[in-house]
């Protein structure tokens, strides 16, 4: 190949490497393609977990294979569900899987933070026994949580082995929000300002219910002692503030794998960056 065409083809390689980078947040849209054979579509699921019944869904993409699936984990108590994520990771191939946790937003029982996370577990499992009806490739399954969700996805990733990515998005430090916190008093005055703590009425749960079982085994809640669990896994933190950032730190000393800590000028829903949080999604997926 003469000099000058390899000069031109490695021109055109670095800039479409730094095009592309500089158009990470933007993003191409268009209409799923009708597969009338096998067509996308979206599947009621009612999920065992504990004797209760979770409610969700299952977003399918075109195709009568199995498919890569993402699970979805919402925060506290659900309100934001990224279902505009969903749609785009459907459109690129892969099933997206949301329900709610115990004793939320419908789904039977009784709402505890180590209940979601216990629930978690029961939706892979549920997902293992039905992944031929379903269509799920039970190799390929990935975690994504928001806010409370994120610590529940990195918590329910130490005791799921078959996972091995998890998508942690403005994680919920709840233990480093009772730290101050010295007695159960000061923790039930702390929970009666409904402006720190609601009773959310989609929660089965009373405040008090909810967060005594945190505040008498922080331990369990302090992710920065949880590295070592997790240094196996491939995983991305992006955050709106640096305050999880011994969380990160503890993580990132750890780690035998990917590891990518992020803290990206937005708000707690990354309002102004949804599409830029659709690429980066997108490309951890496919890695």
């Amino acid at each position: 190949m003469p000099r000058f065409i390899k000069h031109y083809f490695f021109a055109f390689f670095l800039f479409s490497i730094i095009n592309a980078s500089a158009q990470s947040d933007s993003i191409v849209l268009k209409d799923l393609q009708w597969d009338k054979a096998n067509p996308a579509g979206s599947t009621e699921l009612f999920i065992p977990s504990a004797g209760s019944m979770l409610a969700g869904f299952i977003y399918r993409p075109n195709g009568h294979e199995k498919h890569p699936t993402l699970i979805l984990l919402h925060g506290f108590p659900g309100n934001e569900r990224n279902l505009d994520l969903a749609q785009v990771v459907r459109a690129h191939g892969w099933n997206v899987l949301y329900f709610n946790y115990r004793g939320a937003w419908g789904s039977q029982g009784k709402f505890s933070f180590k209940n979601c996370v216990e629930d978690v577990g029961n939706v892979v499992a549920f997902c293992n026994k039905y992944q031929d009806s379903l269509k799920i490739d039970t190799t390929n399954i990935v975690l994504f949580g928001h806010s409370m969700g994120g610590w529940v996805c990195l918590k329910a990733l130490q005791q799921l082995p078959q996972i091995k990515k998890g998508f942690a998005l403005s994680t919920w430090n709840i233990a480093g929000d009772l730290k101050n916190i010295q007695n159960e008093k000061q923790l039930a005055t702390l929970v009666k300002n409904p402006k720190i703590f609601p009773d959310y009425f989609v929660l089965n749960a009373t405040a008090m219910d909810i967060f005594l079982p945190a505040f008498k085994a922080i331990s369990y809640y302090q992710l920065e002692r949880n590295a070592k669990a997790l240094s196996a896994k491939q995983l991305i933190m992006l955050d709106e503030h640096t305050g999880n950032k011994a969380i990160a730190d503890s993580i990132k000393e750890q780690h035998g794998s990917f590891f990518d800590y992020q803290v990206w000028e937005t708000d707690h829903g990354f309002t102004n960056k949804r599409v830029s949080l659709m690429n980066k999604l997108i490309s951890f997926l496919d890695r």
